[in-house]
């Protein structure tokens, strides 16, 4: 008799010792903690035969967003698909939404994990690949529709429970729910301090509400739950070198960025797109990031002719022209513009926002700020169709503000520092660049109380929390 997952869902095997292994590598993978690879690995050993088992190492293989990791995707499928009825309709569900991915067919696969849902509500693992998937793909409402469809299936009695919130609460945030959005992640981490999403969550409400010394404080009076033995640290840590950014403190985002963003030269995509925006940032307000972009974009430099995600393709570029490396930025435009003529979700990402921005990317290392307006211009209201956060797609308005301000676009670039301060006027840079367009345009007065408001602004936020600025 074939056994359950502790949430009820079947799997095919007999093997007590497997699904508890799997039990493990899942939670794992859902708190982002230590290597549930290796993990999924041990019980695969136990039962080579363990569907489930394949099915969660190629669901870890999507998420990476890695064309080196594809014959891995690739051989969990095959071992699945293999085991013919043996495996049972759920695992099969997973094998064929796998295969869309390894096809191109992202948008199609996420679909299919999410109809694996409609049988099975308490699957995390097909919850959490769709999750992660509409992530990729920019579809905000999805990634806070698909919770809200399962979650009446949900309660304290399903373990995982609190990771599922933490999901609902990331996807109210990025459709503008946010005091919802932050109850949710906070009563996710009342059932689970340790929940490394549920914190990543909270953090997006308060950097898109502008609130950087309770973010600063939030994640660092909460270090010890998100930092220690987890794969997703490096991003909660991106998120806390952002407040101090916002806050005009340059000297602590590099040592953030030094001892925790890219503490060392790794060629794992995500920690790499994480170190590239937050270099691009720094650049952009003329801080010298010369020795990092060079070292960086040597990590990147395998990645360069692989053109498998537009949001990884357009970081590396960035890191290229970082680093003043125009021959691999060619390479890179080259292998995008080649992907173009495809017909798969990601050509589609890439011949409709990641090759425009990589495009731009370029013609502003050359100091071509005007050429910048424009391909920007085109595409920063449909930007989400290549992936992110709001928080990462923000690197867009960035480039076009500074574009349009070093091209004298003075207009243009009033109102589109007009559109950043309305949103959040709490936020010292908006005021900055405020104070900068007005002085650029003449209005010396206007450009004194733009100082002035930056000033207030980041007093009141910032220097009442100085001295826990940093921890560790």
């Amino acid at each position: 008799m074939s056994l359950r997952d502790s949430r009820g869902c079947p799997v095919s095997t007999r093997n007590s010792a497997a699904v508890a292994q799997y039990e493990q590598a899942l939670q794992l993978s859902v708190s982002y903690r230590l290597d549930p690879l290796a993990a999924i690995q041990t019980a695969l050993e136990v039962d080579p035969s363990f569907a489930m088992g394949h099915c969660l190492r190629a669901g870890l293989m999507i998420m990476a967003t890695d064309r080196m990791v594809v014959p891995l995707l690739s051989e969990s499928i095959e071992a699945i698909e293999s085991l013919g009825r043996r495996a049972n309709d759920r695992e099969q569900a997973h094998a064929a939404a796998a295969r869309s991915w390894l096809q191109g067919d992202f948008a199609g696969s996420v679909r299919r994990y999410g109809e694996i849902l409609l049988d099975h509500p308490r699957d995390l693992l097909a919850l959490q690949v769709a999750h992660v998937g509409d992530f990729f793909l920019g579809s905000s409402s999805m990634l806070r529709d698909r919770v809200a469809q399962v979650l009446p299936e949900w309660d304290t009695s399903a373990p995982g429970y609190n990771f599922v919130l933490g999901m609902y609460a990331f996807g109210l945030e990025e459709t503008g729910l946010y005091s919802r959005a932050e109850d949710i992640g906070r009563r996710a981490l009342e059932i689970n301090p340790v929940d490394a999403w549920g914190v990543h969550a909270v953090a997006h409400v308060m950097e898109m509400q502008g609130r950087i010394r309770e973010g600063i404080d939030f994640l660092t009076s909460r270090e010890s739950d998100w930092a220690e033995n987890n794969g997703f640290a490096f991003h909660n840590w991106w998120h806390l070198a952002l407040f101090h950014l916002e806050a005009g403190n340059v000297s602590q985002v590099l040592d953030l960025f030094d001892r925790r963003i890219r503490p060392a030269p790794s060629q794992v995509p995500l920690e790499m797109i994480d170190a590239s925006a937050m270099l691009w940032r720094l650049t952009l307000r003329g801080v010298d990031v010369t020795d990092r972009w060079q070292a960086l974009a040597n990590c990147w430099e395998p990645f360069v002719d692989h053109a498998y995600y537009a949001f990884n393709d357009a970081h590396a570029v960035m890191a290229f022209v970082g680093a003043q490396r125009m021959d691999l930025a060619q390479r890179a435009i080259a292998a995008m513009e080649q992907k173009c003529s495809g017909t798969d979700t990601n050509a589609m990402m890439t011949r409709e926002v990641g090759l425009p921005l990589a495009q731009a990317l370029m013609a502003f290392a050359n100091g071509n700020y005007a050429d910048v307006v424009l391909r920007l211009q085109a595409i920063r209201t449909i930007a989400s169709r290549f992936g992110g956060s709001h928080a990462q797609r923000d690197l867009i308005h960035l480039t076009l503000v500074e574009a349009a301000l070093r091209s004298n676009q003075i207009r243009l670039a009033r109102a589109l520092i007009a559109e950043r301060t309305q949103l959040k006027p709490s936020s010292p840079s908006n005021w900055q660049l405020t104070a900068r367009v007005m002085e650029m345009g003449g209005d010396l007065g206007a450009a004194a109380k733009a100082m002035e408001s930056a000033e207030t602004r980041r007093k009141a936020q910032f220097m009442p929390q100085r001295n826990m600025a940093l921890s560790g």
